[in-house]
């Protein structure tokens, strides 16, 4: 049985699209009549192979949410623990979704899996949806026997991962409307407040103040030239990112990023705690220590930190311990070298991963907490600065308005 896209008429006239199962393209378009919907297409969930023999990789480009794949995660490892076979657990979470491609996704994998090949095999038509770490869990997962439990562990750790994006996100709208409301307030003080000043004292032919000239100067510039401006900050952003792009300069502002004051505990402890995480997952899970390592090293953003990884699992392969092996680097945190330590020295390695990882995700939440509590006075300070000089500016030839109206 197989998933099938369908676009079909109902009595009203109106056009539906979906998702349904069947043996045959003949068989979904007599389903669909059964249900008072006139079939305008039936076709199989658009796939592509690779090659003779290679897995087929349906087309399905776009990621979805952490959200969704955190709910579908639960779902599923749900309902297997309920004992429910996994081609029914597959159609029940597919049932329970009322989002097109999230169904069509689902469904296609069931119909992997009702094919007989493992869940690790119907995931794998999704590179872009369901991760390594995903993939290697649950191929460890079937072949121990135990897939509600490594289920259960990717539902923690999904939605683990889903809910420090929303924090940080929090975190991070409030400073940034605030930023936007303060340059907002001071661009429409300098061009359109301190224009209509000078229009008041422009008729007199005494020089105003050192700081109301500037200021006017100011306003005609960006009057004038905000365009240019915008040309130039736009083209910059564009020149940067394709900059970023290349392995070179990427790899020095990672670097960068590791002897920057703050950000480079930031940038450290963050990509610490999602390797720790992820280390612990696959090792619990009962993947072998060096792929276990090598899938960990991906998912570290810094380049300098994934390559002291991937240098650490080559150690690692040559007889050394993990933790002096990523110790030489010198880039992780020592509080995550001694715990990964403790962890083999006691051959609790797991529990020592998964304590970093908590370690490292608490210090980062109070270092970001503080970090923002530091940047939203200052941006306040900022505002009521700039303010402040726009305000002396426009008072300070009324000050001197007697000088300035004298014969």
């Amino acid at each position: 049985m197989g998933a099938y896209e369908y676009a079909a008429i109902d009595r009203t006239g109106r056009q539906r699209k979906g998702v349904a199962e069947g043996d045959t393209p003949r068989q979904v378009r007599q389903q669909l009549r059964e249900q008072g919907l006139t079939p305008l297409d039936v076709s199989p969930v658009s796939e592509t192979r690779a090659g003779a023999g290679a897995p087929r990789r349906v087309r399905f480009g776009r990621r979805i949410s952490a959200s969704d794949l955190a709910l579908i995660t639960r779902q599923l490892a749900t309902l297997v623990r309920a004992a429910l076979p996994l081609e029914e657990a597959l159609l029940a979470v597919s049932q329970q979704t009322d989002r097109p491609r999230l169904k069509s996704m689902v469904l296609a994998i069931r119909s992997r899996v009702m094919e007989g090949h493992p869940l690790a095999s119907g995931l794998a038509q999704f590179p872009r949806v369901f991760p390594e770490i995903y993939l290697a869990t649950v191929q460890a997962g079937e072949q121990s026997g135990h897939l509600e439990e490594i289920l259960d562990r990717l539902a923690d750790y999904t939605e683990n991962r889903q809910q420090m994006h929303q924090q940080a996100l929090l975190v991070l709208i409030y400073p940034a409307a605030l930023f936007i409301v303060a340059m907002g307030v001071a661009l429409g003080l300098v061009t359109y407040v301190i224009p209509t000043v000078a229009q008041v004292f422009q008729h007199h032919n005494q020089a105003l103040p050192l700081l109301t000239r500037m200021l006017i100067a100011l306003s005609a510039f960006l009057r004038v030239g905000w365009p240019y401006l915008l040309v130039a900050a736009l083209a910059g952003g564009i020149g940067l990112y394709f900059l970023l792009r290349r392995p070179g300069p990427r790899r020095r502002y990672h670097r960068m990023l590791l002897h920057a004051p703050l950000l480079s505990r930031l940038v450290a402890g963050l990509n610490a705690a999602r390797f720790a995480r992820t280390l612990s997952i696959l090792a619990g899970s009962g993947v072998p220590v060096l792929e276990a390592l090598r899938i960990a090293g991906q998912v570290v953003d810094n380049i300098p930190m994934r390559e002291a990884v991937d240098d650490a699992t080559r150690r690692v392969r040559e007889g050394s311990a993990i933790s002096k092996a990523l110790g030489s680097s010198r880039l992780f945190p020592p509080m995550t070298i001694h715990l990964i330590a403790s962890g083999e020295t006691s051959g609790r390695l797991e529990e020592m991963l998964d304590r970093a990882a908590r370690n490292q995700e608490q210090e980062m939440q109070a270092l970001i907490e503080t970090l923002m509590a530091i940047v939203q006075p200052g941006i306040i300070l900022l505002m009521g600065a700039i303010v402040a000089t726009i305000v002396v500016a426009i008072l300070l030839p009324i000050f001197d308005l007697n000088q300035l109206i004298a014969p």
